[in-house]
């Protein structure tokens, strides 16, 4: 684990953003909350923000960090189609919240292909990546649009 003691506390944010892929069927049977195992959206954006609170647990060199906030939103997208996920974590650390938007948004879109492989197993999980982050000596940082 890198040693972050010398570095002063800051307020810092970072926000990663994901997407699954699937046919149009299972789009819509997500849309109409009609998946044998429940509403999708809203247990995927639970699972994020449980996530982003455990990553220290799952990543053996991320330091434990204390989250003052962390939103996960997940939205339907019919021209993917398909579902993208948007986690947001911040607090007053050492270090950043990257790990914890990246687990996020992994962990919700984990949740949507467990509640929707039923009905398609072929769906993809994709553009995982961090979008920005705030905070520290390297202040501000976005990724560029494509």
């Amino acid at each position: 684990m890198v040693d972050v003691g010398a570095k002063r506390t800051t307020a810092r944010e970072a926000v990663a953003r994901g997407a699954i892929r699937m046919s149009p069927a299972t789009l819509a049977a997500i849309e109409r909350r009609s998946l044998p195992k429940g509403e999708a959206l809203s247990t995927a954006e639970t699972a994020g923000v449980l996530a982003a609170k455990s990553t220290p647990y799952l990543l053996p060199l991320c330091h434990p960090v204390p989250i003052d906030g962390a939103t996960v939103r997940a939205e339907i997208d019919p021209h993917l189609p398909g579902v993208r996920v948007q986690a947001s974590v911040k607090g007053k650390a050492r270090t950043g919240f990257e790990m914890e938007a990246l687990v996020a948004v992994t962990v919700a879109l984990l949740t949507i292909y467990d509640m929707a492989k039923g009905l398609e197993p072929g769906m993809v999980i994709n553009d995982i990546a961090l979008h920005s982050k705030s905070g520290g000596r390297s202040g501000k940082w976005s990724r560029r649009a494509k």
